[in-house]
């Protein structure tokens, strides 16, 4: 993507000035950021979706003045002629090819920072109530009319005892109505309230945003199991390990100990032993990116993919046309020369033609790029298109 070429989903800024001016900074409201925008799935799509085994939804209403909310999956929903109620669908993206493109729209930031598309529907009156988002958020009207509220207040404090996070005192300095392709963003902590206005559907492209205690907790899971996988359960070394690591096999030994008049007293060589052995483990960079890569990878739970059962044995050759594309739910990313793909370290290095094939999320089988994979590339892309990860376009 050209960072320097005028969006306009971004209301004519480039993303450079985007991220500049406005990621994590201010609000920005952009109006017709998708001109004439209808969405792929209906009001009554997203109703059937929230009735899946699979998908993560939630139901959202008041009693009474009283908010309530329900898990689902849902057998039954509140009619289309009752107001003040909300149904959210999460990663819908994993489940509709159009939501996933107009995700990827997007991706002038990182999809290390990409999360999922969720679509919300509601009925007059309905909304979720003023709260505010640890995370940066479009948001994207794509039906009827909904009347956003916000503010960039510093008391975040919420109201207890309630089944929803809804901020105590809400301060909002702007007003505005969407309608179908206007867009709201909305950094974290930003204060916000939307309101239908009549039957209502929006969609939220929302961004991850890791604790840095989450962060900490992987890195060291990734060293344990780094640790780990050069022992064997009777001590031996694998003779293939994940990364280069310290090896740890040997036993701890304190001859020459003294006899203790205090048993219970941790003794200091065992405690000195151990903060050696964790002084071994290099926390660096190499460490860094295969928890990331592992990590961020992942396909979300409710990710399904489907192989081409009509090319069990297909194979790359010169001669074709058309192109890969990577399917919806897969999560393709590099660091240098290490791929990562579904969770998992791919066999080839992130070469050009698989670099590229990772950020345009598709290669053209006659381009020269394609024509510089190599045997073995060809073998893991087709190993690929066999797990439903890849598929090819004629």
């Amino acid at each position: 993507m050209n960072t320097d070429q005028p969006l306009t989903l971004l209301g004519g800024l480039t993303p450079r000035a985007f991220m500049h001016r406005y990621w994590q900074r201010k609000p920005l409201l952009i109006r017709q950021a998708i001109p004439d925008y209808e969405p792929s799935l209906s009001i009554a799509d997203i109703r059937q979706l929230a009735k899946r085994e699979e998908v993560e939804s939630r139901l959202i209403w008041r009693d009474k003045g009283a908010w309530k909310m329900k898990v689902g999956p849902f057998t039954r929903l509140p009619s289309a002629k009752h107001p003040d109620w909300t149904l959210l669908v999460q990663s819908v993206d994993v489940h509709d090819d159009a939501t996933a493109q107009l995700m990827h729209q997007f991706r002038f930031i990182s999809d290390a920072r990409l999360d999922d598309a969720m679509i919300s529907i509601a009925t007059e009156g309905g909304g979720v109530g003023p709260h505010f988002d640890s995370y940066d958020v479009f948001l994207l009207q794509a039906h009827g009319k909904r009347r956003w509220r916000i503010g960039s207040q510093p008391d975040l404090s919420l109201t207890p005892g309630l089944p929803l996070k809804i901020l105590k005192s809400f301060q909002p300095e702007h007003e505005y109505l969407l309608e179908p392709g206007d867009m709201l963003y909305l950094p974290p902590h930003i204060g916000h309230d939307g309101v239908a206005q009549g039957d209502c559907m929006t969609i939220s492209i929302g961004f991850r945003a890791p604790t840095l205690a989450t962060l900490a907790c992987g890195i060291m899971e990734a060293a344990s199991d780094q640790v780990m996988a050069r022992v064997g359960n009777d001590g031996g070394l694998y003779s293939t390990p994940p990364l280069p690591g310290p090896v740890l096999s040997g036993r701890f030994k304190d001859p020459g100990t003294p006899a203790t008049a205090s048993p219970a007293n941790l003794p200091d060589a065992l405690i000195h032993a151990s903060l050696q052995a964790v002084g071994k483990i290099r926390f660096d960079e190499k460490l860094a990116v295969r928890f990331l890569g592992q990590w961020l990878t992942t396909p979300s739970n409710a990710a399904w993919f489907e192989p081409d059962e009509a090319r069990p044995n297909f194979a790359i050759k010169p001669d074709m046309t058309g192109a890969l594309e990577l399917d919806r739910c897969t999560r393709l990313m590099y660091r240098g020369t290490t791929l990562f793909i579904n969770g998992e370290v791919a066999i080839s290095r992130a070469s050009a033609p698989l670099r590229h094939l990772a950020n345009e999320r598709r290669i053209s089988c006659t381009s020269r790029l394609a024509q510089r994979l190599t045997q073995g590339e060809k073998r893991e892309l087709a190993s690929w298109l066999t797990e439903g990860w890849l598929h090819y376009v004629p």
